[in-house]
């Protein structure tokens, strides 16, 4: 950790965690808290939220093309739009929705993430480029099942992406991301959590899903669109 507020803001980590402190990194899991912000180190990687690697992504050319942008593309913008990530992560879907104009809340529910997300975010916010995007991005630490009903407003799309244990073999996966789902665990409550989103009236539920594999709880979309590893289930409501 670092001194003064860095230390401060490592002591009430901690406190929330309910883990040790420590001014030597350990030999799996730290999260360490310094000048340059908060990193997750373990196994010889290095983690730390990096949101201009999305920028390439964020082009004016290359957004449109982004399969959940195609997927999320609402058919009125005229009017604010909000959208929940009710599974947040390291936010990457969620700052996609953000650059395509939405207001979006986020969900994390482990503390550690939520910290290494909202010290991304910090970060963001003083970047030329990512500063206005971010700026539309909310972060609520907490169980979105629980909280979502508190909401106090009914989402034009409610974006769901619990884990599934496909991604934990996957070749694909960064090594530094490797850390992260070492915190991240498969929903098991699956249906909770579509209950959830479905109690708050959304116009459309977009589910994150690998490409054969089930609905999630069961539940069978509306439509579907299919990328080469993943799809995306949608169940679209009418506006009351």
């Amino acid at each position: 950790m670092g001194k003064g507020a860095q230390r401060d803001a490592a002591e009430a980590l901690a406190r929330r965690v309910g883990a040790p402190l420590s001014d030597v990194p350990g030999p799996e899991l730290t999260l360490l808290i310094d000048a340059n912000g908060v990193s997750l180190n373990g196994y010889g990687l290095t983690y730390r939220g990096d949101f201009t690697e999305m920028l390439p992504r964020m082009t004016e050319g290359r957004l449109a093309h982004e399969m959940l942008v195609h997927v999320s593309k609402p058919k009125d913008y005229s009017q604010t739009l909000r959208a929940v990530d009710a599974t947040a992560g390291m936010g990457e879907d969620s700052i996609l929705f953000a650059a395509a104009g939405y207001e979006v809340t986020l969900f994390e529910q482990d503390p550690v993430i939520a910290a290494l997300l909202k010290d991304a975010l910090r970060r963001a916010k003083k970047h030329p480029v990512l500063a206005p995007i971010v700026t539309r991005m909310t972060l609520i630490e907490g169980n979105s099942i629980e909280m979502m009903p508190k909401l106090g407003f009914e989402p034009d799309l409610i974006y769901l992406d619990p884990m599934f244990p496909a991604r934990q073999k996957s070749g694909l996966i960064n090594k530094k991301l490797q850390l992260i789902q070492k915190l991240e665990h498969p929903c098991v409550e699956e249906e909770e959590l579509l209950n959830a989103a479905l109690a708050v009236n959304p116009r459309k539920i977009i589910i994150k899903r690998p490409l054969k594999g089930p609905n999630l709880a069961g539940r069978k979309p509306h439509y579907s669109v299919e990328g080469k590893a993943i799809r995306y289930d949608c169940l679209v409501f009418p506006k009351s």
